[in-house]
C-alpha cells in the first residue's frame, strides 16, 4: 500500500484544524472543532481526538505515513509538550504521546505554529525559492520562524525564529513575557489598537475597536491611526533588521491579521526598514505580504511530518 500522504494538526487558540495531505501541499480531507480553551487539558484533547477520528475514518487514511502538529506556543518539541499561552489547561502537556497513541503509533512531528506558517511559506508561499528567510505572522501575537541554509530552522525546542520576543525599545512598556519592549508589545493587533485609543482615536459608530479598524482609518488619513501603524512598522523593522543582520537572511515574509493591513503598513515599513538594515549584507532585504492564508499552519505542519528526522532518517539524508 502506498504511504504517500501525511496527517496535519493545526492547534490554535480559536480552533483545532486537521487534513490529509500530499506530497505537493494539496488538501485531501480536512476537518475542524473549536478549541475548548477556557476547558481542563483532558477536554481539550478529546477535541483533538475527535478531529483525528474524523481523519482515521477517511478511506485514504491507510495511506498516511507521518503526522505533523503545528501548536500554539510555547511548545518543546524535544519533549514533546506544549503549554499555549491561551490554552491554560495545557501546561507541559504531552501532547505527541496523546497524538501518537491516538493515531496507532505513527511519526509524530511538533512545531510551533510560527515554524509551521514559515515551513509553509517556504515550500508554496512567499519565500519559495529563498534558502534564508524569516517569515512572520503579525496577529494578536507576534511569532515567526526561520529557514537557514535552505532548511527550516527549528531550533531544539521548535521556537527558533521568535521574533515578537525581540526587545526593540529597552525602556519600553513591560511585555507579559517579562521583558520589556518586545516587538508584540508594539506590533500585535491589540497593542496597535491600544496605542491608537490611548493617543484619542475613536471607533466609528459600530464600535469596532480592533487593528482592522485602525487600519481602516489609517487609510482614510486618520492621524493617529496612521501614527499607531508607523509605530508598529518600527518596531517590525528593528526584529527584521536585527535578525537579518544575526543570520543573513534576505527576505522577511510578514503574515496575520495586522499583515492584510497592506501599504498602511508595508509602506512604513520598508521605509523603517532603511533606518535599520544599514550594513551592506542586509541592505538588499526585502519585505513582501504572507500567500499562504488560512491554510499556512495545517501546510506547514505537512511540511514537517514530510521532512522531520524521522522521515530524513528513513531517506537517508
Amino acid at each position: 500500500m502506498h504511504t504517500d500522504l501525511v496527517a496535519a494538526l493545526d492547534i490554535g487558540g480559536t480552533k483545532i484544524a486537521a487534513a490529509l495531505v500530499d506530497g505537493r501541499g494539496g488538501i485531501l480531507v480536512r476537518a475542524q472543532r473549536a478549541t475548548p480553551a477556557q476547558e481542563d487539558g483532558d477536554t481539550v484533547m478529546r477535541a483533538v481526538t475527535d478531529v483525528l477520528g474524523d481523519l482515521t475514518a477517511s478511506p485514504l487514511w491507510g495511506r498516511v505515513a507521518a503526522l505533523g502538529i503545528g501548536s500554539a506556543g510555547p511548545v518543546d518539541a524535544s519533549a514533546g509538550t506544549v503549554s499555549p499561552v491561551n490554552v491554560p489547561g495545557w501546561r507541559g502537556y504531552p501532547l505527541v504521546e496523546r497524538v501518537r497513541s491516538a493515531v496507532g503509533g505513527l511519526p509524530v512531528e511538533l512545531i510551533g505554529d510560527g515554524v509551521a506558517i514559515t515551513a509553509a511559506e517556504h515550500w508554496q508561499g512567499a519565500a519559495r525559492g529563498h534558502d534564508n528567510a524569516l517569515c512572520m505572522v503579525v496577529s494578536t501575537g507576534v511569532g515567526g520562524g526561520l529557514v537557514l541554509g535552505g532548511r527550516l530552522h527549528p531550533g531544539p525546542t521548535g521556537n527558533a525564529g521568535h521574533i515578537g520576543h525581540i526587545s526593540v525599545d529597552l525602556d519600553g512598556d513591560p511585555c507579559p513575557c517579562g521583558s520589556r519592549g518586545c516587538v508584540e508589545r508594539i506590533a500585535s493587533g491589540p497593542n496597535i489598537a491600544r496605542r491608537a485609543l490611548a493617543n484619542g482615536w475613536r471607533p466609528g459608530p459600530d464600535g469596532d475597536a480592533s487593528a482592522a479598524a485602525v487600519a481602516a482609518a489609517a487609510r482614510a488619513g486618520d492621524p493617529v491611526a496612521v501614527a499607531s501603524f508607523e509605530r508598529a512598522a518600527r518596531a517590525l523593522a528593528a526584529g527584521i533588521a536585527a535578525t537579518a543582520t544575526l543570520v543573513e537572511i534576505d527576505i522577511a515574509v510578514v503574515g496575520g491579521g495586522v499583515g492584510k493591513a497592506g501599504e498602511v503598513l508595508f509602506g512604513p515599513l520598508r521605509k523603517a526598514l532603511t533606518d535599520y538594515a544599514t550594513l551592506s549584507f542586509v541592505r538588499r532585504l526585502e519585505v513582501v505580504p504572507a500567500e499562504m492564508g488560512t491554510d499556512a499552519g495545517l501546510v506547514g505542519a505537512a511540511a514537517a511530518a514530510l521532512t522531520g528526522p524521522v522521515k530524513a532518517a528513513a531517506a537517508g539524508v
